[in-house]
């Protein structure tokens, strides 16, 4: 299959989830459930995943899906999406434009294509791990820096600590520039733009951290879990350009 076919798709894809969520957003009398692992979820999560299952059932019946919100169906085929319709619900729900759709494409378990969608601000990154474009244009990761000049960023601040260790978060965040919150995916176009230099995640599901790797890569960008291995089989991330990601490894296990 031809990997130009799987992008064009992928756009449909993703124009057909933004039209979804944007009446949703910013809406005073949004309905938000709390389901059962203490994650928030609204209409246009739910809708925009039925909707993006069902026109990949439509096109691709053969395919694959591993969904956030409704489950997996045939995910051992050789095609497999991967869908988060909002990553970020919580700043979705706050009126806080740092949420995106993510999709993935999986062939034969490898992150082969990787998507992030902010429909607010009309910004449309996509990676095959050899090249990212935002809006069609290519961007990359900054080259050169060091790490006392970098930006950090990382979803919520007191995981780190949670998760890993607190002398080694501590250390990081005092070695840099300047240590934000820019979370989620938003956090990772950021990154994969060059307007930021290191994200952190210490917990992760498949459908955060997939689409997330052909972005970085095709960036330039390096992207491990914790420990420095490979993100695929993990359920962390750290990200950054080749020049310190492997300095931030070893800050973070000390």
């Amino acid at each position: 299959m031809q990997i130009e076919t799987l992008v064009n798709f992928l756009h449909q894809l993703l124009d057909l989830s933004g039209s979804i969520i944007k009446p949703y957003f910013n809406q005073s009398k949004l309905e938000v459930e709390t389901k059962e692992d203490a994650t928030p979820v609204t209409l246009a999560d739910r809708e925009a995943e039925q909707a993006i299952r069902e026109l990949i059932h439509k096109h691709f019946p053969e395919h694959g899906i591993i969904g956030e919100e409704f489950g997996n169906t045939n995910e051992d085929a050789e095609f497999v999406w991967v869908l988060d319709p909002i990553d970020g619900t919580k700043s979705f729900i706050t009126g806080v434009p740092l949420f995106g759709t993510l999709i993935c494409l999986l062939k034969n378990g490898q992150p082969i294509l990787g998507a992030i969608d902010q429909p607010i601000l009309n910004q449309r990154i996509i990676g095959d791990g050899s090249t990212t474009t935002l809006d069609g244009k290519p961007v990359r990761m900054r080259k050169g820096v060091r790490l006392k000049d970098t930006v950090l960023l990382t979803t919520d601040p007191l995981e780190p600590m949670r998760r890993w260790n607190a002398s080694g978060w501590n250390t990081l965040t005092s070695s840099v520039n300047l240590y934000r919150t820019w979370g989620d995916c938003y956090g990772y176009l950021l990154l994969a733009t060059g307007r930021a230099d290191i994200m952190v995640d210490p917990v992760v599901a498949r459908w955060d951290f997939l689409p997330l790797i052909p972005i970085i890569r095709g960036a330039k960008g390096i992207i491990t879990d914790w420990e420095g291995n490979d993100p695929v089989q993990g359920n962390s991330i750290v990200a950054a350009p080749p020049d310190i990601h492997m300095e931030v490894i070893r800050i973070l296990n000390p």
